[in-house]
């Protein structure tokens, strides 16, 4: 049985990230690309408390979009400004640390 080094509960019973996702200070805003195509950012979030991977896979298979995550930056394909709120709470953030900024 694996133990957490931070909280020295199992892993499978481990809050450590659910209490760091309330800690976090989320900021989405769209941004601009090539061909005038949008694009959603997740900023603020710390990747060494949260799993990005996992993260970034949820939100696009939740907003069936594309996307990645670069240096701590989550770039969503689409202008999600409207969607991501519910779907960011679904996966345990909190609706008062999330700031959207929408043009």
């Amino acid at each position: 049985m694996e133990v957490c080094k931070i909280c020295g509960l199992p892993k499978d019973l481990c809050v450590c990230e659910s209490i760091s996702k309330e800690s976090q200070k989320i900021i989405v805003r769209t941004d601009r690309r090539r061909y005038r195509k949008f694009v959603t950012l997740v900023e603020g979030i710390d990747p060494k408390q949260v799993n990005l991977d996992d993260l970034t896979k949820n939100l696009k298979n939740k907003l069936a979009c594309g996307g990645t995550h670069k240096e701590g930056v989550i770039e969503l394909q689409g202008n999600h400004t409207k969607r991501i709120l519910p779907v960011l709470e679904k996966l345990g953030f909190p609706k008062n640390t999330i700031d959207i900024r929408s043009r």
